[in-house]
């Protein structure tokens, strides 16, 4: 099997929880589309990331049955990864920053493939919902401090491909982001921790902690 590594992207405070992400380094090891599909699902992480130039950060997107111009949670941790100042996506070109323990991109809520946020009335109703049947890719959030901009959340992709429930969504975070119009603190999944902050001309910055698994 080709090599790959195994990322944690938006990490609690404890280091704990996040998504898991695979990412083939030597994404010339596997040139074509199908062969990079079939090993998305056979690796079966919500998203695996095929790099095509490291130093220019070129990079290819898919989850276990399709391939993404643009994904969140991807592109924080493979900007982490390779440490360089922009990945260059299929959706457009996606800045990157290294802050502390947080790993930003920035992006547009254009590129991010559509989700329904709906939005509960408490942190409690999120945490009690069961998963819906395949459909609609959901979003589910509440305010738990809509002063501070505390958000909980949960999401259900709908995509019937073996995840249920994606633990940290970058992408949904960027949308909510920009429909609410103010920085967020995201808890969501078990545990996850997404931070995002608006931009001026419609960008979007979303951060995180990366932890390499293996």
């Amino acid at each position: 099997m080709t090599d790959y590594d195994v990322l944690r992207v938006f990490c609690g405070p404890d280091g704990g929880y996040g998504n898991e992400l695979g990412v083939v380094r030597e994404g010339s090891h596997l040139p074509e589309r199908g062969d990079r599909q079939e090993l998305a699902a056979k690796l079966g992480f919500s998203e695996t990331v095929f790099v095509d130039d490291p130093e220019r950060g070129v990079i290819d997107i898919y989850t276990p049955t399709l391939r993404l111009p643009f994904a969140g949670h991807p592109c924080v941790g493979t900007a982490w990864l390779l440490d360089v100042p922009e990945l260059v996506t299929p959706a457009g070109v996606v800045g990157t920053r290294l802050d502390g323990e947080f790993t930003w991109i920035e992006a547009r809520a254009e590129w991010a493939p559509p989700r329904t946020l709906r939005q509960y009335g408490t942190a409690a109703e999120v945490d009690l919902l069961p998963v819906p049947p395949p459909g609609d890719w959901l979003y589910a959030w509440a305010w738990e401090d809509e002063s501070a901009g505390r958000i909980r959340a949960r999401a259900f992709p709908g995509r019937d491909d073996g995840i249920t429930e994606d633990e940290a969504t970058g992408a949904a975070a960027l949308l909510l982001t920009d429909q609410l119009g103010r920085a967020l603190n995201i808890t969501q999944g078990k545990g996850s921790q997404i931070l995002t902050a608006p931009q001026p001309h419609g960008w979007v910055e979303v951060g995180g902690r990366v932890i390499l698994e293996r």
